[in-house]
């Protein structure tokens, strides 16, 4: 039943997407002939025509589902090539910025959440909860720019832009190492924000959870403190944590898109911002849908995940 309403979704989300680019001021003619400097209206008609942008909406609209059940997003005219092809060679880097980004948001939140709720009127408690405030109010651009400074100028430790190196040659390791070090200021980017978020719920979750009934009877019994939580309480306090991952997972999708422009980042941002500035619709209407897909997908995921932790979850109503 979820497959069917994820498909739903995205069905209506591709329409959606169509309909509001529809009603954008200008199309494809438009563009092309802006960047020709100039054309008559026969060149403007026929570019239409070519397009299929002189017939009705509906029948527009017809044609672009049939085109995306084939796997066909049609031609980007600013890049001149298949829509679907330049997506899947650009999905790959945002995919590895995210997953990273979501992994580490992920790790820190949690070990600082439990760290803080272990030991609520500690100093450690209170770092984590100014972190926390500060990771959540600042935009990821202005964090980005501030790395982006502070590794350009002062430390050059991390490469602080592009994916790779062009002039690095070598093995899978070699490779491995270069991207891995054009990934830390990204990710560490638009993790920030999310470490902040994850680390409250955490501790929030965590403090709840240590005061059930069950965690005292289990301390009643004579276990330790680290039994306690790591068999007992780290589990049941999980699944608010998975299941804000997976809400915030399309936030996380969007941060992509400026922290890509900042580093430079070769993926569906990068791509997604040049297609804008060039009104290449084909190419944002691609990338709304692949963005849309992955996030339906990601959000899928996090539904067994969460039924992994938490076998209830796949019996309530």
């Amino acid at each position: 039943m979820r497959v069917f309403y994820a498909v739903v979704l995205l069905a209506a989300v591709l329409v959606l997407n169509f309909s509001l680019m529809h009603l954008a001021p200008g199309d494809v003619a438009d563009t092309i002939s802006q960047s020709m400097g100039g054309a008559d209206q026969e060149i403007l008609d026929k570019i239409r025509a070519d397009y299929g942008l002189d017939k009705p909406f509906l029948v527009q609209l017809g044609h672009y589902i049939g085109r995306v059940l084939q796997f066909d997003l049609g031609h980007s005219f600013f890049f001149n090539q298949p829509v679907t092809q330049l997506i899947l060679q650009r999905l790959p880097a945002t995919l590895l910025l995210v997953i990273s980004a979501q992994i580490l948001a992920l790790v820190l939140g949690v070990v600082l959440g439990v760290y803080s709720a272990r030991k609520p009127n500690s100093i450690a408690n209170y770092f984590v909860t100014f972190f926390s405030l500060f990771g959540y109010s600042a935009p990821v651009f202005w964090t980005g720019i501030l790395l982006l400074i502070a590794f350009s100028l002062k430390i050059p430790w991390f490469p602080v832009a592009g994916m790779r190196d062009v002039t690095i040659s070598g093995g899978f390791w070699i490779q491995f190492w270069d991207v891995a070090r054009h990934l830390v200021l990204p990710m560490i980017t638009l993790s920030s924000i999310f470490i902040a978020l994850y680390s409250r719920l955490s501790r929030a979750t965590m403090m709840e959870t240590l005061g059930a009934d069950y965690i005292r009877t289990a301390k009643a019994k004579g276990l330790s403190n680290r039994q306690v939580i790591y068999k007992h309480a780290l589990k049941n306090s999980l699944s608010p944590v998975i299941t804000q991952a997976g809400i915030q997972f399309s936030a996380m999708m969007s941060g992509a898109v400026l922290v890509e422009a900042v580093f430079s980042w070769p993926g569906l941002g990068t791509l997604a911002f040049q297609s804008i500035i060039a009104r290449d619709t084909p190419t944002i209407l691609g990338i709304l849908f692949f963005s849309a897909l992955v996030v339906i997908v990601g959000n899928l995921l996090t539904d067994l995940a969460l039924r992994l932790v938490d076998p209830r979850v796949g019996g309530r109503k």
